[in-house]
């Protein structure tokens, strides 16, 4: 395993002038998506490793939201059309005989999903769930199978994974934010949807936060009561990214609201995806739960893909924690940016590519911190077994 370990070009981010954050939030419907993708995932595998002592060949990242058509209405309203959601992917559908369920497990594991987490989503009348996940290729799944037995994953793919630590101010407030609108919204503020997506835009030490909520008929009786909900919505977002952060933040909410028009982001089940707006896995959020354009990034979609040998999902999440390992345990390091690539075919704990950069504290050379931080990603990279008992675990967020 190559390890490069080198400064990092420029001030940490954090120091800059300009960063720009996002984070669509739980009823987004590509966040939809990606927790939909992979709670299935994490299904298969605890059926597979209940049933046969092992992870078996699946994949199921690939899933389509279809929005439906709805009417609402203050006190109320009405879904005319349900949403669709089009789940597609492989997975190992028999073993030596034994049939496994794997629409039962996909399309029960969704609903169940929907239930806990959108109120007024319900996934019976306003859910049409199809089912297309088929049977993996016989090389691979023969592949598969042979790793199993000998506990040494391969590299399904040629890709890579990034990740970085610490988190900025800005990147903290939209995180922050967007959990704390949800307790309002299971608190004192039901009238806020599950679909909320923040965008903050910093210059130097000012934000411009804006904020997209869908807010819930049922809860409001009229337009007087939209508006003074909205102007309460966006005097709480900016109090909490304000305390959060420690930045002077202006929040806005819905700015595309012509309310002399009565155009008004209302909803009957408190996200868009009843009518506005389709969805899909890996559009959203990256495994930080952010979307940073102002950060290393990667295309691929971390959601639905298996723990054991997609570096798609492994090496993101593990980038992730080896840069915050960086930080935390190597002295004299204050910020690290962590690439792993991949080569297919390689066992997923030797990437062709470890390279870590680095924002060291004054007078300190990157050089002389190469051991501790080589150290530290061997030790991480020797880990991805137990990373996947955590990922099917649940225990770490992917979108």
């Amino acid at each position: 395993m190559d390890v490069l370990v080198e400064r990092a070009l420029g001030p940490p981010l954090a120091r800059q002038e300009v960063e720009v954050v996002e984070r669509k939030g739980l009823g987004h419907p590509d966040t939809i998506c990606d927790h939909l993708a992979d709670a299935v995932e994490r299904a298969l595998a605890r059926f597979y490793l209940d049933r046969f002592g092992a992870v078996l060949h699946h994949n199921v990242d690939k899933m389509l939201l279809v929005a439906g058509s709805s009417r609402p209405a203050f006190g109320g309203g009405e879904v005319d059309e349900p949403v669709d959601l089009i789940l597609a992917g492989r997975a190992t559908v028999d073993v030596r005989g034994v049939r496994v369920p794997v629409e039962e497990i996909a399309v029960e594991t969704c609903r169940a999903w929907i239930r806990q987490h959108l109120r007024y989503l319900d996934p019976d009348g306003h859910v049409r769930l199809h089912c297309r996940i088929r049977p993996g290729s016989a090389e691979l799944v023969d592949l598969f199978t042979q790793q199993a037995r000998t506990g040494v994953w391969l590299s399904n793919d040629t890709s890579s994974g990034v990740g970085f630590a610490p988190r900025t101010p800005t990147e903290r407030l939209v995180l922050e934010t967007e959990r704390r609108l949800g307790d309002l919204r299971a608190g004192e503020r039901p009238e806020i949807g599950e679909d909320v997506k923040l965008m903050a835009v910093r210059r130097g030490g000012s934000v411009d936060l804006t904020v997209a909520a869908a807010f819930v008929g049922r809860h409001l009786r009229d337009l007087d009561a939209y508006r003074d909900a909205r102007e309460r919505l966006g005097q709480l977002a900016g109090h909490f990214a304000s305390e959060v952060s420690g930045l002077d933040v202006r929040a806005r909410v819905n700015t595309a609201d012509d309310l002399d028009r009565g155009a008004i982001y209302l909803t009957v089940t408190g996200t868009s995806a009843e009518a506005g707006d389709d969805g899909q896995v890996g559009r959203g959020n990256r495994a930080s739960g952010l979307i940073t354009p102002y950060r290393p990034m990667t295309m691929e979609a971390v959601a639905g893909k298996n723990p054991v040998s997609h570096v798609g999902k492994i090496y993101n999440v593990a980038a992730e924690l080896l840069a915050a390992d960086v930080v935390a345990r190597v002295d004299g390091v204050v910020a690290a940016e962590v690439q792993l690539v991949s080569s297919i075919g390689r066992p997923v704990r030797e990437p062709q590519l470890l390279h870590v950069r680095v924002h060291t504290e004054p007078g300190v050379d990157p050089v002389a911190l190469r051991q501790p931080v080589e150290d530290l990603a061997r030790a991480h990279m020797a880990e991805t077994p137990d990373l996947a008992e955590r990922l099917i675990r649940g225990e770490i967020p992917v979108c």
